[in-house]
């Protein structure tokens, strides 16, 4: 199975919007088949075979997800991340604000899907 350092490693080195597809398939090489990372703190869980799970250390401050959606300001706030506007952390922060819980990674389908609190898909992307 994966370890913690393996997975980090491979964020490190392949963890941006240049080299997602590539830092999916890295993670599906080692046998993550989906990571899930929540934006109230930024730790990531790494899912493995039956039920293995890796779970990273918090990368930031505790955010409060808001209890509603706000898909115009949840997209706009993608949009300033991906044109360098905004730093990773302002990024999740304005994610929350707009009501992200959560996204996830499956190394599988090489999609990223944006959730709400209740569970909504609000944006699923193949990458």
């Amino acid at each position: 199975m994966f370890t913690l350092e393996q997975t980090n490693e491979i964020h490190d080195r392949l963890g941006n919007a240049s080299t997602l597809k590539d830092y999916l398939l890295a993670l599906r090489a080692i046998g993550v088949l989906a990571s899930v990372s929540y934006l109230t703190d930024g730790h990531t869980v790494h899912h493995g075979a039956d039920g293995y799970e890796v779970v990273t250390e918090p990368t930031h401050e505790v955010f409060e997800v808001a209890a509603t959606s706000d898909k115009e300001a949840f997209v706009e706030q993608l949009r300033l991340h991906e044109t360098g506007v905004t730093s990773y952390v302002e990024m999740s922060r304005g994610l929350a604000e707009a009501g992200v819980d959560k996204w996830t990674l499956d190394t599988m389908e090489l999609t990223m899907t944006y959730y709400d609190r209740a569970g909504t898909v609000l944006l699923s992307e193949s990458v």
